[in-house]
């Protein structure tokens, strides 16, 4: 068996959109192209999140409007889940509702309690176009759930409520990279 590469290890970070950007709040567009173009956003969208220090990673959020996440996050049970989606479609969530700490690449350094469901399953494609379907729980469910928002043109911060949203945005309003974020248009 040929060795495996380490994801990411052949891409380039790119610039993380923030807040307020355009480019965060349309739902993106479905791939069409399963090529080496494709094989090289999903590179450089690891390459992107693990600079970022971050467990997962939209598209949209390096400003390219297309359904592809990528993912390496723990569980619950501090089982790691490495992989990415293509088109990806969130087929289930139940279990309880549970209230836990989100934050976001796009929003970063502010966090807030988050409800989101505590199982979840996506259906999507792998870079090469063949089918996969990815179940998660607890934590990875979460981040499964906040990546298909991003591709839907949602951030975390839409669903917090009363008190809790109005911190998070006082915060981001008041954050080092707001002002970086409003000079450059985004």
């Amino acid at each position: 068996m040929p060795p495996r590469t380490i994801p990411g290890s052949s891409g380039r970070p790119r610039p993380l959109r923030l807040l307020g950007d355009p480019a965060l709040t349309g739902p993106c567009q479905e791939v069409t192209a399963f090529d080496g173009e494709l094989a090289r956003l999903v590179e450089d969208m690891y390459a992107t999140m693990y600079a970022a220090d971050g467990v997962g990673l939209a598209a949209n959020q390096i400003g390219v409007p297309l359904r592809v996440f990528v993912y390496d996050c723990p569980d619950d049970e501090d089982r790691r889940h490495l992989g990415h989606l293509v088109n990806p479609r969130l087929v289930e969530v139940d279990g309880p509702v549970v209230r836990g700490p989100e934050g976001c690449l796009s929003v970063p350094g502010i966090e807030a309690g988050t409800p989101r469901h505590d199982h979840t399953v996506v259906t999507g494609f792998s870079v090469t176009g063949e089918p996969r379907t990815v179940t998660g729980t607890g934590f990875f469910a979460r981040c499964l759930q906040h990546e298909c928002d991003h591709l839907d043109g949602g951030l975390y911060v839409d669903r917090l409520t009363g008190l809790r949203r109005r911190r998070a945005l006082r915060a981001a309003a008041k954050a080092p990279w707001a002002a970086t974020a409003a000079a450059s248009g985004r």
